[in-house]
């Protein structure tokens, strides 16, 4: 299907399947509110600007809600141990235990589930992204599952409208890549997190883990372009050099932002010194 197939629907039916793109029910009916859509581009950035601009903690909470729980050791064993994750590493049984352990604590700490765009991530990189994750606060943990959850929305219109064209979505408009200099090969498995000035604190608002290329391609949402400002990447070289000694256990990188063109933040790093520099 197609756009303008998908106008000719019944609204009682566009919205249905609006909802389960982001079960919102504000979200859904600010939505539909602008049917039938003018383009494809117009229905990726109005569902960034009413989910970010005009709901609310209530209606990110309710979203939430209608995700899958995936969560204990029988799902996550069939979906990360079976078919589902063809292509993907298969989990061992003590990293599905203790992801079964880190989706438990994450919910109790936070009262909702884990939500990340997990597609195409194995279960070692979604554990050690939910261990992460729960260092953080709660309205930490609240903006960064806002951006997952607009990420799962633009999956899943593409998945509605397969005949649809979003040759527009760029990549996130803050990318980083990572160069170990001591070996001359890319930086993997180093955990980044994206902060803001708020209050007077540095506020992480996106966070990610580099591949194998050393790259984050989706550290925001696409079309998500963040305000003019200045802030913060944290590196956790500690981590990654943990088998080395190292001068740096962390790389924080201030930069500021001028317009909503696309920002790259690249590091170039080893055990006793980093660089870095405004990439393209």
């Amino acid at each position: 299907m197609n756009l303008l197939a998908f106008n000719t629907l019944p609204e009682e039916t566009v919205k249905k399947e609006l909802f389960a793109c982001c079960g919102s029910e504000k979200w859904a009916s600010a939505m539909m509110s602008h049917f039938p859509f003018a383009s494809e581009k117009q229905l990726v950035d109005l569902s960034a600007k009413i989910w970010y601009d005009e709901c609310t903690e209530a209606d990110w909470r309710e979203s939430f809600t209608h995700h899958p729980k995936i969560g204990d050791v029988k799902s996550l064993t069939e979906k990360f141990a079976g078919k589902e994750q063809a292509g993907v590493a298969v989990a061992t049984e003590a990293t599905i235990q203790n992801l079964a352990k880190a989706n438990t604590d994450y919910e109790n700490k936070f009262g909702f589930i884990f939500i990340i765009c997990a597609t195409g991530r194995s279960a070692t990189e979604m554990l050690a992204l939910l261990n992460d994750r729960l260092q953080n606060n709660t309205e930490e943990e609240l903006h960064i599952a806002m951006g997952e959850q607009q990420k799962i929305s633009i999956i899943r219109f593409k998945k509605m409208l397969p005949d649809s064209d979003f040759s527009f979505l760029k990549v996130s408009q803050i990318t980083t890549h990572v160069l170990d200099t001591s070996t001359g090969i890319p930086g993997k498995d180093i955990s980044i997190r994206l902060q803001s000035l708020r209050n007077n604190a540095w506020q992480t608002i996106a966070q990610g883990i580099t591949n194998v290329d050393g790259r984050i391609p989706d550290l925001l949402p696409p079309q998500r372009n963040l305000k003019p400002d200045t802030y913060k990447m944290v590196f956790d070289t500690g981590s990654y050099y943990a088998n080395t000694k190292t001068f740096y256990p962390k790389v924080e990188i201030i930069f500021s932002t001028f317009d909503e063109t696309h920002y790259h933040v690249p590091l170039l790093v080893n055990p006793f010194g980093y660089s870095t520099y405004r990439g393209s």
